[in-house]
C-alpha cells in the first residue's frame, strides 16, 4: 500500500506552516501536483517555492499531473462536480502507481487546510476505500484564520452561530437564516452585490498571508464597488485571485 500525505500549507508563506506541516514536508519522496494549463498554475510554482524554501534542494521530485477539465455546461453542477473528482481521481492514481517506488512516501500540497472547500481527500476516496492507498492529512492555516488575524477580529460572537459557505449558495438562497455572520469562499460572483446591504458590515482579503495581501472592509453599501474594483484589478494582473470575506449583519438590540 502506498503512502500520500495531504498537507496544509496555508497560502503558501513558509513562515505560516505548522511545524508538523514542516516535518511532513521533509519526509516526502514526490510531491504530486494537479496542473489546469491555465494562469492559475502559478500556484503550481508557489508549491515548488514553497518546498525548496522549507526542505531544500533534497532529494524529492514534483510530478505534474494534467487536471481533466470540468464539464461547465452540465446542467447540475454538483453531478457535474462528482464526474469531475472520480476523472481526477482516476489519473491522479494512475499518476501514484506510476511514479512511487515501494517505500516512497507521496505528497499533495492543499492550500489552507485540506478541511476546508479542497477536493484533495475526496479525490484521494477511491484510493482509500479500494486500500490502493494510505492516506495522512496534517493541518493548515485556513484563508478563513487568515482574514480574521488581517482585520483583527474575532470570526464569532457571544452564543451565535457562524457559517461558512459558498459564493454560489449566497447567490442562490441569500443571508442564511438563523446566523448572522457568514463567511464565503469561492465566490468569482462577487454574490455580496446581491445580498441588502441594510446593517450589513463586510471584511474581504485576498492573497491573505501572501506579499500582495489585500483587505478592505466597511459597511457593505459603501465597500462594494472598491472590492469589486480591487479584485479585477488582481485578477486582470496575474489571471486568477483567491479571496474570502465575511458578512457580518447588525444585531438588532433589545
Amino acid at each position: 500500500m502506498r503512502t500520500v500525505k495531504v498537507i496544509g500549507v496555508g497560502m503558501g508563506n513558509p513562515r505560516q506552516l505548522t511545524a508538523e506541516a514542516v516535518d511532513a514536508l521533509r519526509s516526502v519522496d514526490v510531491f504530486f501536483v494537479l496542473e489546469k494549463g491555465s494562469a492559475a498554475d502559478e500556484l503550481a510554482e508557489r508549491r515548488r517555492d514553497l518546498c525548496t524554501a522549507v526542505v531544500g534542494a533534497g532529494d524529492h521530485r514534483f510530478v505534474t499531473v494534467p487536471d481533466p477539465a470540468r464539464d461547465r455546461s452540465a446542467a447540475g453542477y454538483a453531478e457535474a462536480v462528482q464526474e469531475w473528482t472520480a476523472a481526477r481521481s482516476d489519473v491522479l492514481l494512475d499518476a501514484v502507481e506510476a511514479h512511487l517506488q515501494p517505500g516512497q512516501t507521496a505528497g499533495i500540497l492543499a492550500w489552507g487546510d485540506p478541511s476546508l472547500y479542497d477536493s484533495t481527500l475526496r479525490v484521494l476516496d477511491a484510493g482509500r476505500s479500494t486500500g490502493r492507498l494510505q492516506v495522512e492529512v496534517t493541518p493548515g492555516i485556513s484563508s478563513i484564520q487568515l482574514l480574521a488575524a488581517a482585520h483583527g477580529i474575532s470570526l464569532t460572537r457571544v452564543g451565535r452561530p457562524l457559517q461558512v459557505t459558498t459564493g454560489r449558495r449566497l447567490a442562490d438562497e441569500g443571508f442564511p437564516s438563523g446566523c448572522d455572520d457568514v463567511v464565503v469562499m469561492l465566490d468569482g460572483l462577487c454574490s455580496f452585490q446581491h445580498v441588502d446591504p441594510d446593517g450589513v458590515r463586510i471584511y474581504w482579503g485576498a492573497d491573505l498571508g501572501g506579499p500582495d495581501q489585500a483587505i478592505v472592509s466597511g459597511e457593505l453599501g459603501e465597500v462594494a464597488d472598491a472590492i469589486l474594483a480591487r479584485r479585477a484589478e488582481i485578477r486582470s494582473r496575474r489571471g486568477w485571485v483567491m479571496d474570502t470575506y465575511l458578512l457580518r449583519r447588525r444585531i438588532p438590540r433589545r
